[in-house]
């Protein structure tokens, strides 16, 4: 099974930079995941409850385990968040389309991550 079969597998995912601005992919692709089943977190300073569900402003304070930590950040402020996953002992970490941080990624890969980089889970589900 590949890593992108493998996260795509996995139940809870915390959306990191996912707030109510429905102009924003994370906003969309949350949305995705949720009719596909997933459960979903909104991880955004803000806190924010985005689809009905109760928002933290980060992968710390979740109270509950999550399987992956789907990071809509920019490249250069992905690394703490993928260490933050590493952490709360996340299954694995998904890096959207244009963010790529390949010593974060070997880093979670070191730790025991499953890690997907520079794609999007809703692309991939869907197929080319």
């Amino acid at each position: 099974m590949s890593p992108v079969e493998q996260l795509l597998a996995l139940e809870t995912w915390a959306v990191v930079g996912l707030s109510d601005n429905q102009g924003r992919a994370a906003w969309d692709v949350a949305l995705f995941l949720q009719r596909k089943g997933k459960r979903i977190v909104p991880v955004h300073p803000s806190g924010a409850t985005v689809h009905g569900e109760q928002g933290y402003r980060s992968v710390a304070e979740i109270p509950f385990p999550v399987d992956v930590v789907d990071c809509f950040v920019r490249s250069a402020l992905v690394g703490p968040v993928v260490d933050e996953a590493v952490a709360v002992g996340a299954v694995g970490v998904w890096m959207q389309l244009g963010v790529v941080d390949p010593q974060a990624a070997e880093r979670a890969e070191r730790a025991g991550l499953t890690v997907v980089m520079d794609k999007c889970p809703k692309i991939e589900w869907e197929g080319p």
